[in-house]
């Protein structure tokens, strides 16, 4: 059976997570909720209120959206930050969707419930038998096993073994069955790998793979396109235009969003960003690299190149650095002297390592396409410092005290004097070299066909019927939970 059908698997993997859902009173949300919050029963919002946005509790799974309100424990306004002019020295906007209110303080929460709620009320997966296997390079790993927790799933986490530290400590906290594995972010062969070699023991692991499967990239479609779109018109100014959306490759669930602006805007510039020690998309190239969490040396599945106008790749000492000047407190008064507001300062620690790397690929966006201030440029600040204090650590340690002199350093080279290398604009023929990459990770290595493959690039509505399912898992959703009765 084909898989995009998303009939009932097996009636029997359906009727036991019914009665797990039901045993452990869990109520599923559905896509059009987590896009719209406004739309989520009143009763559920005012009981949501009274539960921590990190426990483990079956109503965080509606706290999967861009607007929770952590004064209230209600939702509210979409979470942005923009970043101003004294920092960027550019004239155009540049505004980010901020991950850290979600569940876990990463909004790779959202990727991994868009690929678990659908094998759920499909009868796809047996919470009797079956464990989730969440391959990673970080943060997808983590939501996984919140998510698996909620759901009352047994969750398995892989990831590479020079990820923070933060990270396996709180996948430990969480029981979660652990591998890690050799390499950093850029090895994600020994990820699959080790995916591989559970498979062949027992039938009992379930791979979520975040690189291929659409749940990752739809739930990014319905819910942080619709956010973009949102917030456009609510921070709109005369004849501003949506100009650019920018996100980092990692597993290209995030792009997944551009895919649904590129619909709305259609002269809106898709860039994916990568980091220059492993310029795959840029030049082919493979390396290793320390921006955390946008593991690489591959071109995702779930990619759409033909909807990337441009490739960009950061260098991850600017990423390192940058990451010292917005938490240290010499950099924070370096930047008041500046003149940038000091909330304005503090509000940086809101960009974690991959969020300043999508800072800087949309600063170098505005100035190779010499952008004014009537473009606003939109990326995602996928989570906080709060993942990275062991490496702001250890960055003291290795080099030492962090000076007002060096601060400014930073900022004046990083910052104000970012260039447009390692910047290129994609022609057709770019882009279909880089789709062609695919064959070889996923028809050699993972199982896919060249029929699939050239699918993807040939066929208009491979992607449009890909991403139009959201309705009808909404409807499968729905159903769900009135047969679970709550």
């Amino acid at each position: 059976m084909e898989k995009w059908q998303w009939n009932i698997f097996n009636e029997e993997f359906l009727k036991n997570t019914i009665d797990r859902c039901r045993d452990k009173k869990i109520v599923l949300p559905t896509f059009s909720e987590l896009k719209h919050p406004q739309l989520i029963d009143s009763k559920i919002v005012d009981r949501l209120k009274k539960v921590d946005s990190e426990e483990v509790h079956p109503l965080n799974l509606y706290r999967i959206n861009w607007r929770n309100d952590k004064t209230t424990g209600g939702f509210g306004e979409i979470n942005y930050f923009e970043i101003p002019k004294a920092i960027t020295n550019v004239e155009a906007r540049i505004i980010g969707l901020v991950g850290k209110h979600f569940p876990t303080g990463a909004h790779k929460v959202g990727a991994t419930y868009g690929c678990l709620a659908p094998y759920l009320v499909s009868g796809r997966f047996n919470p009797k038998y079956h464990k989730a296997v969440w391959p990673s390079t970080g943060n997808y790993c983590r939501g996984g096993v919140f998510n698996s927790n909620l759901l009352g799933v047994k969750s398995v986490a892989i990831l590479p073994e020079e990820m923070s530290r933060e990270r396996f400590e709180w996948l430990k906290s969480l029981g979660a069955e652990i591998y890690a594995t050799p390499g950093c972010e850029s090895n994600v062969k020994e990820i699959y790998d080790k995916c591989h070699e559970l498979e062949a023991q027992s039938d009992e692991y379930y791979i979520f793979n975040q690189f291929d499967q659409f749940g990752n990239s739809i739930w990014h479609y319905e819910v942080t396109g619709t956010a973009l779109e949102e917030l456009y018109s609510k921070i709109k100014q005369g004849n501003q235009r949506f100009s650019a959306y920018i996100s980092a490759t990692g597993s290209a669930g995030t792009l997944g969003a551009g895919d649904y602006v590129k619909e709305i805007f259609p002269h809106c510039k898709v860039v994916a960003v990568e980091a220059l020690q492993c310029p795959t998309l840029l030049m082919n190239g493979f390396g290793g690299h320390r921006i955390e969490g946008i593991g690489d040396k591959h071109v995702p599945w779930i990619h759409n190149v033909k909807n990337t106008d441009a490739v960009c790749a950061i260098d991850d000492e600017d990423t390192i650095r940058l990451l010292r000047l917005f938490n240290d407190e010499n950099g924070i008064e370096t930047l008041n002297e500046i003149g940038v507001d000091e909330p304005v300062a503090e509000n940086l620690k809101l960009l974690g390592i991959s969020s300043i790397c999508n800072l800087l690929s949309a600063i170098k966006t505005a100035k190779y396409y010499e952008m004014n201030s009537n473009d606003v440029i939109f990326t995602v600040f996928t989570d906080s410092t709060d993942m990275y204090q062991s490496r702001l650590q250890e960055l003291t340690s290795e080099h030492g005290y962090y000076s007002k002199q060096q601060a400014f350093a930073d900022w004046r080279s990083l910052l104000v004097k970012q260039g447009i290398d390692y910047f290129k604009e994609l022609n057709y023929y770019q882009k279909k070299s880089i789709h062609n990459l695919k064959y070889f990770t996923w028809v050699e290595q993972q199982g896919k066909t060249v029929e699939e493959l050239n699918a993807q690039w040939y066929n208009e509505e491979y992607w449009k019927e890909r991403f139009s399912i959201a309705p009808k898992w909404d409807n499968m959703i729905n159903e769900f939970n009135a047969k679970v009765g709550l």
